[in-house]
């Protein structure tokens, strides 16, 4: 089978605090290391065409985080991904733009994916039917429901015909009605070569779409095979962590970041030891223009 997607021991960091001004002559060799964060750790996956690919785990644990990465929203702090074809995200807010209409959005979100006005418009019908938003169609997305935006979001990506779908949460809010007319979608989608990365909570709806599950924990890939054999394995594991009070599950948290090997949070771009001589030098020489603008001297 073609090889669609490889993840090459990717880690991602955040810097939990913006870097002030007054930073960098305060403490410009303290080490910033207590002010990151390691969302994802040494992740390496091997994807085919046409498979469909859970994610799951606990709040926290680099889902969304994986699948912004795939999609092409974050870049890895270290690793290699190596991608082939178009990529189409869908989540709950979808990046829909909530002063424009149902329609409006559909025409930007189409247009940025390089579809000609004449290809939208022929389209635009599709998505109306599917959505089943015939009423409000014309009215700004800020007065939809979740569902609605859902609903708007899920109608656009699948009309766009991606290489690879990734749904983050997407199909957690809405009716049943419509969660199975997208389980038909995604199902024809897959039967035409479409690579799906499922991203939920849900274990049943897991079961329902994913071939394969990763099961994401801290950052760090805990297991990744057959979706009943990692389902299975969470749900033990879930069903012992919800046992804990909030005191040991804090506990617990903590113990786990602290195993985290943090290779990336060594790196100097990420709060190593060295004076920001450059950023100062900058700094002052645009306070020493604004001064002589001041005085009338520039």
């Amino acid at each position: 089978m073609e090889r669609i997607l490889k993840l090459d021991a990717v880690e991602k960091v955040f810097q939990l605090e913006r870097k002030k001004l007054n930073h960098l002559w305060k403490k410009p060799f303290q080490s910033q290391n207590s002010k990151l964060f390691q969302a994802l750790e040494d992740i390496s996956l091997d994807v085919t065409k046409g498979e469909c690919i859970g994610f799951i785990g606990l709040n926290g644990s680099g889902k969304s985080t994986l699948a912004n990465i795939i999609a092409g929203y974050l870049a890895p702090t270290t690793g290699s991904m190596e991608q082939k074809g178009t990529v189409s995200m869908l989540a709950i807010g979808s990046a829909l733009k909530p002063n424009l209409t149902g329609v409006e959005n559909i025409h930007l979100k189409m247009l940025m994916m390089d579809f000609k006005p004449q290809e939208i418009e022929k389209r635009i019908d599709e998505i109306i039917r599917f959505t089943e938003l015939q009423a409000f169609i014309n009215q700004p997305i800020k007065h939809y429901s979740s569902g609605m935006r859902a609903r708007l979001g899920f109608g656009i990506a699948i009309q766009t015909n991606p290489d690879i779908l990734i749904i983050d949460e997407a199909l957690s809010v809405g009716d049943s009605s419509f969660y199975q007319k997208c389980l038909d979608e995604i199902g024809r989608l897959k039967k035409e070569g479409t690579t799906i990365f499922f991203v939920s909570h849900s274990l049943k709806q897991i079961r329902e779409i994913c071939d394969k599950v990763a099961w994401l924990h801290f950052g760090k890939m805990r297991l990744f095979g057959e979706s009943e054999e990692v389902c299975l394995e969470y749900s033990k594991f879930v069903h012992h962590f919800m046992k804990k009070t909030p005191a040991e599950k804090l506990e617990y948290q903590e113990a786990q970041i602290a195993k985290q090997k943090r290779k990336s949070l060594s790196r100097p771009r990420l709060g190593g030891q060295k004076f920001p001589i450059g950023s100062f030098i900058t700094i002052f020489a645009v306070f020493l223009v604004s001064a002589a603008k001041m005085l009338g001297l520039w």
